[in-house]
């Protein structure tokens, strides 16, 4: 494929056991059967301290901050798993987002998001999949002049859903969960055309 799509994809969450892991990885292979590129990172390998401005002043942008805006500077799309905390998203993936939004030097404003793709899909053990924390985080990122396709889905009774490889037991939640990766993957190639 001579434009192949490059997407980053992540779960807003750091726990090894993670549901919301396991969701993005089965959209992430979705991406990569419709001929896109993805790289899978771990919050877990980029640990950051909470945002502070005090901080920033004196130190500066941490190492992991900088390493993850390389990572979303180089990719078009994103897939993003995002756990429901108390009806909206994780601390971890909000200060992320808040660590990789802050230029250095020259850079333009918000370099990291601008023109970026993303699908977002979220999985809970609760009885809406997270579908609250999803509507806070389409408007974050929109904010962020991050283009949010319309699809998405919340994957609902997270802790019975899953088989021990990580697949959904339910073929069609798998093909839908799949989809979206191919949905991105198809976008940004016809976004890059």
């Amino acid at each position: 494929m001579a434009n192949t799509s490059k997407i980053l994809a992540f779960a807003g969450s750091t726990r090894e056991a993670s549901y919301n892991k396991q969701l993005v990885k089965i959209a992430a292979n979705g991406a990569r059967a419709a001929g896109a590129e993805v790289t899978y990172i771990d919050f877990r390998d980029f640990p950051l301290p909470l945002y502070d401005g005090d901080l920033e002043a004196k130190e500066g942008i941490p190492e992991n901050a900088r390493k993850l805006k390389q990572l979303m500077k180089e990719h078009q799309g994103l897939l993003i798993a995002s756990p429901e905390y108390n009806s909206s998203i994780s601390g971890v993936l909000k200060n992320t987002i808040d660590w990789i939004s802050r230029p250095e030097g020259d850079e333009p404003l918000l370099a990291a998001f601008v023109d970026k793709v993303a699908v977002i899909m979220s999985a809970s053990p609760g009885g809406l999949g997270g579908m609250r924390g999803l509507v806070h985080l389409r408007s974050i990122l929109g904010n962020i002049k991050v283009l949010v396709l319309p699809d998405q889905i919340a994957v609902s009774n997270a802790f019975e859903v899953f088989n021990p490889d990580g697949t959904l037991k339910d073929g069609k939640q798998q093909a839908a969960i799949e989809q979206l990766g191919s949905k991105l993957a198809t976008v940004v190639q016809k976004l890059a055309a």
